[in-house]
Protein backbone atom coordinates (compact mmCIF):
# COMPACT_ATOMS: atom_id res chain seq x y z
CA UNK A 1 0.00 0.00 0.00
CA UNK A 2 1.10 3.53 -0.71
CA UNK A 3 0.96 6.16 2.02
CA UNK A 4 -0.47 9.46 0.77
CA UNK A 5 0.93 12.70 2.11
CA UNK A 6 -1.03 15.85 1.37
CA UNK A 7 1.38 18.79 1.64
CA UNK A 8 -0.92 21.30 -0.01
CA UNK A 9 -1.26 24.56 1.90
CA UNK A 10 -4.37 25.06 4.01
CA UNK A 11 -6.26 28.02 2.61
CA UNK A 12 -8.50 30.39 4.55
CA UNK A 13 -12.15 30.30 3.54
CA UNK A 14 -14.41 33.00 2.19
CA UNK A 15 -17.06 34.50 4.47
CA UNK A 16 -15.27 33.22 7.57
CA UNK A 17 -13.06 35.21 9.97
CA UNK A 18 -9.69 35.97 8.43
CA UNK A 19 -6.75 34.27 10.19
CA UNK A 20 -5.63 36.39 13.11
CA UNK A 21 -2.09 37.74 13.24
CA UNK A 22 0.25 40.03 15.12
CA UNK A 23 3.40 40.93 13.21
CA UNK A 24 6.34 43.30 13.02
CA UNK A 25 6.06 45.75 10.12
CA UNK A 26 7.88 48.77 8.75
CA UNK A 27 5.40 50.90 10.72
CA UNK A 28 5.72 48.98 14.00
CA UNK A 29 3.67 46.05 15.24
CA UNK A 30 0.35 45.48 13.51
CA UNK A 31 -2.53 43.15 14.42
CA UNK A 32 -5.56 42.17 12.41
CA UNK A 33 -7.67 43.76 15.16
CA UNK A 34 -6.06 47.13 14.39
CA UNK A 35 -8.05 47.20 11.16
CA UNK A 36 -11.45 46.42 12.68
CA UNK A 37 -14.00 48.90 11.34
CA UNK A 38 -12.15 49.33 8.02
CA UNK A 39 -11.64 47.32 4.89
CA UNK A 40 -8.18 45.80 4.53
CA UNK A 41 -6.23 44.51 1.56
CA UNK A 42 -3.47 42.20 2.75
CA UNK A 43 -1.17 41.26 -0.10
CA UNK A 44 2.03 39.24 -0.36
CA UNK A 45 4.94 39.51 -2.76
CA UNK A 46 7.77 37.03 -3.42
CA UNK A 47 10.74 39.25 -2.51
CA UNK A 48 12.01 42.78 -2.03
CA UNK A 49 14.24 44.33 -4.69
CA UNK A 50 12.59 42.41 -7.54
CA UNK A 51 11.22 44.17 -10.63
CA UNK A 52 7.65 42.81 -10.83
CA UNK A 53 7.09 43.40 -7.11
CA UNK A 54 8.44 46.92 -7.47
CA UNK A 55 5.88 47.72 -10.18
CA UNK A 56 3.09 46.46 -7.93
CA UNK A 57 4.24 48.50 -4.94
CA UNK A 58 4.52 51.60 -7.12
CA UNK A 59 0.94 51.04 -8.33
CA UNK A 60 -0.46 50.40 -4.85
CA UNK A 61 1.31 53.52 -3.56
CA UNK A 62 0.04 55.71 -6.39
CA UNK A 63 -3.55 54.54 -5.78
CA UNK A 64 -3.28 54.66 -1.99
CA UNK A 65 -5.50 57.75 -1.68
CA UNK A 66 -8.25 56.02 -3.69
CA UNK A 67 -8.19 53.06 -1.31
CA UNK A 68 -8.33 55.46 1.63
CA UNK A 69 -11.40 57.12 0.09
CA UNK A 70 -13.04 53.68 0.30
CA UNK A 71 -12.04 53.38 3.97
CA UNK A 72 -9.64 50.63 2.93
CA UNK A 73 -6.13 50.12 4.29
CA UNK A 74 -3.23 48.37 2.56
CA UNK A 75 -0.81 45.95 4.22
CA UNK A 76 2.02 44.25 2.34
CA UNK A 77 3.97 41.11 3.28
CA UNK A 78 6.98 39.08 2.27
CA UNK A 79 9.26 36.75 4.17
CA UNK A 80 12.08 39.31 4.03
CA UNK A 81 13.24 41.11 7.17
CA UNK A 82 11.99 44.54 8.17
CA UNK A 83 15.46 45.89 7.39
CA UNK A 84 15.23 44.60 3.81
CA UNK A 85 11.77 46.17 3.57
CA UNK A 86 13.07 49.50 4.85
CA UNK A 87 15.99 49.46 2.43
CA UNK A 88 13.68 48.63 -0.48
CA UNK A 89 11.20 51.37 0.46
CA UNK A 90 14.08 53.85 0.59
CA UNK A 91 15.35 52.60 -2.78
CA UNK A 92 11.91 53.03 -4.36
CA UNK A 93 11.80 56.59 -3.06
CA UNK A 94 15.31 57.31 -4.39
CA UNK A 95 14.99 55.65 -7.80
CA UNK A 96 11.31 56.17 -8.61
CA UNK A 97 10.37 59.18 -6.50
CA UNK A 98 7.45 57.36 -4.87
CA UNK A 99 6.79 57.02 -1.14
CA UNK A 100 5.36 53.73 0.11
CA UNK A 101 2.76 54.93 2.63
CA UNK A 102 1.56 51.57 3.97
CA UNK A 103 3.24 49.01 6.27
CA UNK A 104 5.00 45.85 5.09
CA UNK A 105 5.00 42.78 7.34
CA UNK A 106 8.26 41.04 8.19
CA UNK A 107 7.42 37.33 8.07
CA UNK A 108 10.73 35.52 8.49
CA UNK A 109 8.97 32.70 10.35
CA UNK A 110 6.39 32.42 7.52
CA UNK A 111 3.70 32.21 10.21
CA UNK A 112 1.36 34.70 8.55
CA UNK A 113 2.18 33.40 5.07
CA UNK A 114 1.27 29.83 6.04
CA UNK A 115 -1.90 30.93 7.84
CA UNK A 116 -3.10 32.59 4.63
CA UNK A 117 -1.86 29.91 2.22
CA UNK A 118 0.64 32.30 0.65
CA UNK A 119 3.34 29.61 0.38
CA UNK A 120 2.60 27.44 -2.64
CA UNK A 121 5.10 24.56 -2.94
CA UNK A 122 4.47 24.27 -6.66
CA UNK A 123 5.81 27.80 -7.07
CA UNK A 124 8.33 28.07 -4.23
CA UNK A 125 8.94 26.66 -0.76
CA UNK A 126 10.75 29.80 0.37
CA UNK A 127 8.80 32.73 -1.08
CA UNK A 128 5.21 33.91 -0.86
CA UNK A 129 3.30 33.99 -4.13
CA UNK A 130 1.30 37.06 -5.18
CA UNK A 131 -1.71 36.48 -2.96
CA UNK A 132 -4.29 39.18 -2.21
CA UNK A 133 -6.95 39.08 0.51
CA UNK A 134 -9.86 41.48 0.94
CA UNK A 135 -11.03 41.59 4.57
CA UNK A 136 -14.16 43.49 5.57
CA UNK A 137 -14.63 45.82 8.58
CA UNK A 138 -15.84 42.88 10.70
CA UNK A 139 -12.66 40.91 10.03
CA UNK A 140 -14.34 38.51 7.61
CA UNK A 141 -12.46 37.33 4.52
CA UNK A 142 -14.51 38.39 1.51
CA UNK A 143 -12.21 37.70 -1.45
CA UNK A 144 -8.84 36.16 -2.23
CA UNK A 145 -6.89 36.14 -5.46
CA UNK A 146 -3.65 34.31 -6.28
CA UNK A 147 -1.25 35.23 -9.06
CA UNK A 148 1.87 33.40 -10.26
CA UNK A 149 5.23 34.81 -9.27
CA UNK A 150 5.96 35.79 -12.87
CA UNK A 151 2.97 38.10 -13.44
CA UNK A 152 1.96 41.32 -11.72
CA UNK A 153 -1.51 42.11 -10.42
CA UNK A 154 -3.93 44.77 -11.63
CA UNK A 155 -4.49 47.32 -8.88
CA UNK A 156 -7.50 48.66 -10.80
CA UNK A 157 -9.25 45.35 -10.20
CA UNK A 158 -8.80 45.50 -6.43
CA UNK A 159 -10.20 49.02 -6.30
CA UNK A 160 -13.14 47.84 -8.40
CA UNK A 161 -13.64 44.81 -6.17
CA UNK A 162 -13.73 46.82 -2.94
CA UNK A 163 -16.22 49.24 -4.50
CA UNK A 164 -18.37 46.29 -5.60
CA UNK A 165 -18.26 44.64 -2.18
CA UNK A 166 -19.22 47.87 -0.44
CA UNK A 167 -22.13 48.28 -2.85
CA UNK A 168 -23.24 44.68 -2.28
CA UNK A 169 -23.26 45.18 1.48
CA UNK A 170 -25.04 48.52 1.41
CA UNK A 171 -27.75 47.72 -1.11
CA UNK A 172 -28.11 43.91 -0.79
CA UNK A 173 -27.53 43.37 -4.50
CA UNK A 174 -25.01 41.59 -6.71
CA UNK A 175 -22.80 43.16 -9.35
CA UNK A 176 -22.27 41.87 -12.90
CA UNK A 177 -19.01 41.23 -14.69
CA UNK A 178 -16.75 44.31 -14.88
CA UNK A 179 -19.24 46.38 -12.85
CA UNK A 180 -18.26 49.97 -12.14
CA UNK A 181 -20.01 52.57 -9.95
CA UNK A 182 -22.98 53.99 -11.85
CA UNK A 183 -23.65 50.73 -13.74
CA UNK A 184 -26.87 48.79 -13.09
CA UNK A 185 -26.72 46.14 -10.40
CA UNK A 186 -28.28 42.68 -10.31
CA UNK A 187 -31.39 42.11 -8.22
CA UNK A 188 -31.31 38.81 -6.29
CA UNK A 189 -33.45 36.20 -8.10
CA UNK A 190 -36.86 35.34 -6.60
CA UNK A 191 -36.93 32.39 -4.23
CA UNK A 192 -40.48 31.12 -4.86
CA UNK A 193 -42.64 30.42 -7.90
CA UNK A 194 -45.06 33.12 -6.79
CA UNK A 195 -42.26 35.68 -6.57
CA UNK A 196 -40.99 34.56 -9.98
CA UNK A 197 -44.42 35.28 -11.48
CA UNK A 198 -44.36 38.78 -9.99
CA UNK A 199 -40.78 39.63 -11.01
CA UNK A 200 -41.64 40.97 -14.47
CA UNK A 201 -44.17 43.36 -12.90
CA UNK A 202 -41.82 44.83 -10.28
CA UNK A 203 -40.38 47.60 -12.47
CA UNK A 204 -36.90 46.15 -12.91
CA UNK A 205 -35.01 45.79 -16.17
CA UNK A 206 -35.96 42.11 -16.47
CA UNK A 207 -34.68 39.80 -19.18
CA UNK A 208 -36.30 36.78 -17.53
CA UNK A 209 -37.64 35.88 -14.09
CA UNK A 210 -34.16 35.05 -12.76
CA UNK A 211 -32.25 37.90 -14.46
CA UNK A 212 -33.14 41.46 -13.51
CA UNK A 213 -31.14 44.65 -13.11
CA UNK A 214 -31.80 48.03 -11.57
CA UNK A 215 -30.06 51.33 -11.13
CA UNK A 216 -28.99 52.55 -7.71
Amino acid sequence: MYEIHDDRPTLPRLNEPAPDFEAVTTHGTRKLADYRGKWLILFSHPADFTPVCTTEFLAFARRHAEFQDLDCELLGLSIDSKFAHIAWVRNIKEKFGVDIPFPIIEDLSMRVAHAYGMIQPGASDTSAVRATFVIDPQGVLRAMVYYPMSNGRSIDEFLRLVRALRTTDEHKVATPEAWQPGDPVIVPPPATTEAAEQRVHEGYESTDWYFAKRSL
